[in-house]
């Protein structure tokens, strides 16, 4: 009889020739756990999805709730099902004032795809602008505004009408114009290696796009939820995007995004041609009941208050000389190291020992440490030696 294992790779797609294989039977909090009963400390949150850390039982014990209710019912923004409206008017409750209108997804490449159309459709316009070294997703349109040719190159033609502006270069902004429908830029970029705008760009990016019409669209799909020390990435730089996107961490662990912008723009999407946008499973009332529920845990536990603190403490622990720099915002890092080479030897070495960590698309010799928010201080220290141990094995 085949094993799981077997079966896997016999029948599900792979996207690599390399496939992790780590076989998990449950997770809760920080770790995840092998058949043998074997814990791995997750620090990459399943890429940015588990804030609140592993089946969280207030997430858990609200989806069960909804499943005694009902699932599907018909296709997004038709019927009036409570757990749309409740999580609805929760997010629009903690944004600001120009961001009154939610449309859910089922993820973050439909989020771009959504908010893409939306601008076009908004301001009539054709042309988008995206970052050097972005990334947005694998659909098609997402993968038109990934700057980064290696992983689009064999998927062409795509979108027409994309240019690439330099990410945190203020010179740029001048190729934004009155033919630019939007800029779409990641907050923090993230499979850049944890880049950190600064705030003086993200400012002067906001007034261009202000004094031609462009829309700004903010991708905080990786960033929102407390991940950089604040709930949304965009208040470290006193700017506020005219669409804003969401996903991962949005749904507590259950798959759900959303695009977000003022009644006045998403209006776009009611006529000529009417339903702009169509999902079916888009915002699926089991999905939004957890998000609604961790979003709730969010603020009433007040996790993002020692996010800033387990910032200082990574970067303060993970001192060596074959560490070239760690950089980010809040529990959003990346390590340096010389090559991807190097890196990859250390986590693997880091997953054998029971910590799980991994590289970034377009910064492939930098070392990702995005943990649950939920980590603790002394689970902190427990990573770092793991990865110091790993570095001094091959460095």
């Amino acid at each position: 009889m085949p094993t799981l294992r077997q079966l896997f790779l016999a029948n599900n797609a792979q996207t690599t020739n390399f496939p992790l294989l780590l076989e998990f039977e449950r997770a809760a909090g920080v770790y995840m756990y092998n058949s043998e009963g074997k814990a791995y400390l997750d620090l990459i949150s399943g890429i940015g999805v588990s804030n609140l850390g592993h089946s969280h039982p207030y997430v858990v014990e609200a989806i069960k709730n909804q499943l005694d209710k009902y699932m599907h019912l018909m296709v997004y923004g038709e019927y009036v099902q409570t757990p749309q409206v409740r999580f609805a008017e929760k997010l629009v409750a903690v944004l600001p004032d120009n961001l009154q209108s939610v449309y859910f997804t089922n993820s973050g490449a439909e989020t771009v795809e959504g908010a893409l159309k939306l601008a076009k459709r908004y301001t009539g316009r054709p042309h988008i602008i995206a970052c050097k070294d972005s990334y947005h997703g694998s659909t098609h349109g997402a993968l038109s505004v990934m700057g980064n040719e290696e992983f689009k190159q064999a998927y062409r033609p795509l979108l027409p009408g994309v240019s690439f502006i330099g990410f945190n270069n203020i010179v740029d902004l001048g190729l934004i114009n009155d033919q630019t429908a939007c800029v779409i830029i990641e907050t923090i970029q993230g499979e850049a290696g944890i880049r950190v705008p600064d705030a003086a760009y993200m400012q002067a990016l906001r007034a261009r796009c202000n004094e031609t019409g462009a829309l700004l669209i903010l991708d905080e799909i990786q960033a929102a939820f407390g991940r950089t020390g604040k709930l949304f990435a965009f208040e470290h730089f006193g700017i506020k995007p005219d669409i804003l996107l969401l996903a991962k961490a949005l749904g507590g662990g259950m798959p759900v995004g959303a695009f977000i912008s003022s009644n006045e723009v998403m209006g776009a999407l009611k006529e000529n041609p009417i339903l702009g946008h169509i999902t079916t499973f888009g915002g699926h009332p089991v999905c939004c009941a957890a998000g609604l529920a961790a979003l709730e845990v969010l603020l009433n536990e007040n996790l993002i208050a020692g996010v800033a603190e387990k910032e200082t403490l990574f970067k303060e622990l993970l001192v060596h000389p074959a560490i070239k720099e760690v950089r980010g915002k809040g529990l959003m890092l990346a390590a340096e190291f010389d090559s991807f080479e190097l890196n990859k030897k250390i986590i693997d070495r880091c997953i054998e020992n029971g910590i799980i960590t991994d590289w970034f698309l377009h910064c492939s010799n930098s070392m990702r440490i995005a943990p649950p928010l939920v980590i603790t201080k002394e689970e902190i220290e427990k990573a770092c030696s793991v990865i110091l141990e790993a570095v001094n094995y091959f460095a």
